[in-house]
């Protein structure tokens, strides 16, 4: 028998707003309240409010739990600072993605590390068998976390109006306890939308408290609850991978533009480094091809799995493609030969069902908010 989905603690309250409710990853998750284009301009423009609860916390605590991190995953996560997060990937011995992840260093012996949802129990699996050497434990955090996101550009004139943390002070990919609406909290600068933000980690029985303070503190600045259909065209547009899409276990961070994130220099060995030494050497001589951005010329929207052409032969695949409400026009992500990858190559269409539709080729991100 099919398990049912799982529901995070603001299921009650989605289903009060009317959110047209779907299955991810195992959660049953909103995918939108009303327009889909209205939440993502609203995000644009002004706020809007997600609940990520579906997302797999994971901590680590422990004298070594920074090298365990270290030899877990790809990044130099015991040089961290407290209070700082950062972008990391765990790979397989092949140098496969198996996930791409944020950590979080909040204390000298804790880590939280955050999971996308269709690969937490992957993740913690992996990080409790590669920690096992190390003096340090790893403790499953799902179920004591849900997790809120503000995003756009009246996010943090509305998140202070709730609260006295050093908003301010506050960096990108940071975070600092504090209190939220009376709420206790993990602040943290971040965020999928390609916007200024914050995701607010709380207990889940202070979720529907939290919601409704920021609902109500956003209301004049026009803030708007979102659901999973706009994050996804934010992220595109803002250039940003998706875990299933742009990285699979069959691409390397190197394949996927992101080899910046694996960090040779560190002390030690770590799973997958002699894979990963030779993806770059790979891509330092001539990577076979690249991710890139394109842009239609027409109004046919391209898919996950379209095949990207040019002069009769294929040369790529499209891994995301959406309309995007800020171009006004359909984009998409594709990896794509290296000969035809450079922006402004001529010639390049997609396959939309057996018609070849031009598109223009570009540099990633598409949208780049103004600092």
């Amino acid at each position: 028998m099919t398990e049912a989905p799982r529901r995070t603690a603001l299921d009650a309250l989605h289903r009060a707003l009317g959110a047209t409710m779907t299955d991810f990853a195992g959660w049953d998750m909103p995918l939108r309240y009303g327009s889909e284009r209205d939440e993502h301009v609203a995000v644009r423009t002004r706020a809007g409010l997600f609940d990520l609860s579906h997302m797999g916390e994971i901590t680590l605590t422990g004298p070594q739990a920074g090298r365990a991190l270290d030899f877990a995953l790809v990044g130099n996560l015991s040089a961290l600072a407290v209070g700082r997060a950062r972008y990391t990937m765990i790979c397989d011995a092949e140098g496969g993605i198996l996930d791409d992840l944020i950590v979080y260093r909040l204390a000298d012996e804790e880590f939280m590390v955050v999971a996308n949802a269709s690969n937490a129990q992957v993740v913690l699996d992996a990080l409790t068998e590669r920690a096992a050497g190390f003096e340090t434990a790893v403790r499953d955090d799902r179920e004591n976390y849900a997790l809120l996101a503000i995003q756009g550009p009246e996010s943090p004139g509305i998140l202070k109006s709730l609260t006295d943390a050093d908003l301010d002070g506050l960096k990108y990919y940071a975070g600092l306890p504090g209190t939220v609406a009376g709420v206790p909290a993990l602040i943290a600068r971040t965020g999928y939308t390609g916007e200024d933000g914050f995701e607010l980690f709380v207990a889940p029985a202070d979720a529907e408290k939290l919601w409704q303070a920021l609902t109500d503190a956003g209301a004049d600045a026009g803030l708007v609850p979102c659901g999973l259909s706009c994050r996804d065209t934010l992220r595109l547009e803002a250039g940003m991978p998706l875990y299933g899409h742009e990285l699979t276990t069959a691409t390397t961070p190197f394949d996927a533009g992101l080899g910046r994130v694996v960090k040779f220099d560190k002390e030690g060995d770590f799973v997958g480094r002699e894979a990963l030494t030779a993806a770059a050497e790979r891509t330092a001589a001539q990577a076979p091809r690249k991710l890139v951005g394109l842009i239609a010329e027409g109004r046919r929207v391209p898919r996950a799995g379209f095949q990207v052409v040019a002069d009769g032969q294929v040369v790529g695949e499209v891994t995301s493609g959406a309309p995007s409400p800020t171009l006004a026009k359909p984009i998409a992500i594709a990896y794509v030969d290296a000969a035809h990858a450079e922006p402004g190559t001529q010639g390049v269409a997609v396959d939309i069902r057996g018609t070849h539709e031009p598109y223009e080729v570009v540099a990633l991100p598409f949208y780049k908010r103004r600092r």
